[in-house]
């Protein structure tokens, strides 16, 4: 059986990849393995699929004996939080991230907070298969609501600053019809904040659709009309963030680790100077950390990957140029609102804008990211592409004499394989995207 699993859970389109008929079975099948806790933690974002996921996953669960209880539309780091906070629970949330309306996913977390990893991840495929054929759905709908869990979270996010506050700070966030459209306003404005929402209603039929996280043009031109010193723009489900200062310059996920790395490592409370990312982070932030002494270690794509080398090196903080961002503040769950509040917190305490810190920030490579898409479902295939295209690259590399970083890898959440190419030429950057581009086309168009 292929893997339903990817990089960051199960996804897909909803009635295509991701069907109430999975979903039942995945919560039969987590139910029955899950021998620690009776009682399953599940959240959604706004998506118009995630009620009905969520009937089908609680069907399943309590089939297997579990008793589900339902926080309603909250972000993906809620779930980890209140695991951790009633140590009884484990937990599932329904969200595509990013993705656009017409995706959903099912996220997994462990009796101790984190996601599943591989092992267990291998026990639910197992159980799906021996189950398959003999599994009847049960209407058994034993829900039990408890909205009111949310409150514990957010309360967390108010108390992250400690007595300090945003008084005086004008804040633009952009919420994309998403999970933290339900909270931020609230949380930053009970901080003192002055703020703006826009992309602000629950409509998940909007959810990620021209705003959020991966089009950062809305947040821009608010900042603009309401002259604002600082926007964040979070993602579907709120585990990740991206920044605009009041001049248009992003805050990605590299500049956020850079800047607050930083700051731990003049207090001297960066353990070993080390930041853990992702294969995907800007050569230019590498550099420049490792100018000031720093330790930087890359992982695979995906925010539990980094989880996972955070607790071998015993790091302190780690994330994903994307705006995923794992620090001990909470237990090392991505949280973009957490994030958010983090960083402006940082330019209110050293009563700086955020158009000047970055300016202290590292200078990035020209970088470039292509997406291929693959029009198939067979891994085999897919995974042939990566390997072959990653040994051309090699060959490539070894005759380019200046900086320069060249990587290829299928997406863990779509159908398509990611091409990343870096240097301090741009030119090089442009030709050599061209050439590997052209090269990748080719080989899945005639099969290698």
């Amino acid at each position: 059986m292929q893997s339903i699993f990817g990089t960051d859970g199960i996804r897909g389109i909803f009635n295509k990849d991701i069907t109430c008929d999975l979903a039942y079975k995945i919560g039969y099948a987590f139910g029955s393995i899950n021998k620690d806790n009776s009682k399953v933690l599940i959240g959604r974002d706004t998506r118009v699929s995630g009620d009905l996921l969520l009937q089908a996953l609680s069907n399943g669960l309590n089939h297997s004996g579990k008793e589900v209880i339902d926080i309603g539309i909250c972000p993906t780091p809620a779930i980890p939080f209140l695991i951790k906070q009633f140590k009884k629970y484990t937990g599932i949330m329904i969200s595509a991230s990013h993705n656009p309306p017409e995706y959903n996913g099912i996220k997994i977390f462990d009796h101790s907070g984190r996601k599943l990893n591989k092992t267990k991840e291998f026990e639910i495929e197992s159980y799906l298969n021996k189950a398959n054929s003999n599994l009847i759905f049960r209407n058994l709908n034993k829900i039990v609501k408890k909205f009111d869990l949310l409150e514990k979270y957010k309360q967390s996010l108010i108390d992250s600053i400690g007595n300090n506050n945003l008084n005086g700070m004008k804040i633009i966030l952009d919420t994309c019809h998403g999970s933290a459209s339900v909270f931020a306003e609230n949380v930053f404005k009970q901080l003192g904040a002055s703020v703006y929402v826009i992309n602000s209603s629950t409509d998940g039929s909007k959810i990620n659709v021209k705003c959020g996280s991966t089009c950062l043009e809305p947040l821009k031109k608010a900042i603009n009309e309401f002259k604002a010193e600082i926007g964040f723009s979070f993602d579907g489900d709120a585990d990740r963030v991206i920044g605009l200062d009041s001049e248009g310059n992003i805050l990605d996920g590299d500049h956020i680790l850079f800047l607050w790395g930083r700051e731990l490592m003049r207090e001297k409370i960066l353990s070993r100077n080390l930041l853990i990312t992702t294969v995907m982070s800007n050569l230019g932030f590498e550099k420049e950390w490792n100018k000031l002494g720093g330790i930087l270690i890359r992982t695979p794509v995906g925010d539990k990957f980094i989880h996972e080398e955070i607790d071998k090196q015993k790091a302190d903080l780690g994330g994903e140029q994307s705006g995923h961002i794992l620090s001990k503040i909470n237990n090392y769950s991505g949280d973009g609102v957490l994030t958010a509040i983090q960083i402006a917190h940082f330019c209110k305490s050293k009563n700086i804008m955020l158009k000047d810190l970055l300016k202290t920030s590292f200078k990035s490579f020209p970088q470039k990211l292509t997406n291929i898409q693959i029009n198939s479902d067979d891994k085999n295939f897919k995974d042939l592409i990566e390997v072959n295209l990653n040994k051309l690259i090699k060959e490539k590399l070894d005759n380019i004499s200046e900086p320069c970083r060249i990587f290829a890898r299928n997406s863990g959440t779509e159908s398509v394989l990611r091409i990343l190419v870096e240097a301090e030429n741009k030119n090089l950057v442009d030709d050599i995207s061209i050439q590997i581009t052209n090269i990748a086309e080719k080989m899945i168009k005639n099969n290698f």
